[in-house]
């Protein structure tokens, strides 16, 4: 009898802020070398890490349904804007698991968060439920990359190959608020949804 093999779920929170192509390009390279059946995409409520003010989570969340929610096994989940509070990641990994058990799941992470890894709640749990996936930004080797490897497993931890880019949510905003075209930058549905409710003019 032939087994079944486990579903493999990705997951790539974060406040999309607004989202953007790099955010696309992580998306179809994760589903491509993770061999994912599903990417669950989940914009953060109340991010407890972020010392400015987010844009209304209503807004986030319909640009990310613009920008991602028709791309092939993508699904944008709501979970941690409708649950209120902090978002942690560690809560929404474990409502994952008990949804789909026996699932494998893959939390995706730049660099720049897991050098940050230590610091989130219940983060030795996080990599027990889920295998860490770490897409460098554009010049990281990813050498520096910390964790504590007498608690964590580091077959638990692996590498994602992305394309050299620059792309940041904040250099977006920036742009946007200095008047400046972002055309090239972000999906054409999520440039009009910022057009037309005046998202990002002040810095």
């Amino acid at each position: 009898m032939v087994g079944v093999s486990a579903r493999r779920v990705g997951i790539l929170g974060g406040a999309f802020d607004p989202p953007h192509l790099a955010h696309q390009s992580l998306l179809e390279a994760a589903c491509e070398q993770l061999q994912l059946d599903e990417m669950r995409v989940v914009p953060t409520g109340q991010a407890w890490h972020k010392s400015r003010p987010l844009t209304p989570a209503a807004d986030r969340l319909a640009m990310t349904q613009l920008a991602f929610g028709s791309l092939p096994k993508v699904v944008v989940d709501s979970r941690e804007i409708a649950r209120g509070g902090p978002s942690y990641t560690i809560d929404t990994l474990n409502e994952l698991a008990n949804e789909m058990p026996g699932a494998l799941m893959f939390l995706i992470i730049g660099a720049d968060q897991a050098r940050a890894l230590p610091t989130w709640r219940a983060w030795q749990e996080i990599v027990r439920i889920a295998i860490i996936c770490v897409a460098d930004r554009a010049h990281s080797t990813g050498a520096d990359i910390e964790f504590d490897v007498n608690s964590a497993n580091s077959a638990q931890f692996r590498h994602l190959n992305m394309p050299v880019t620059n792309l940041s949510a904040t250099d977006i905003r920036a742009r946007i608020s200095a008047h400046l075209n972002v055309s090239s930058l972000v999906c054409e549905p999520v440039a009009r949804y910022i057009a037309d409710h005046d998202l990002y003019q002040t810095a």
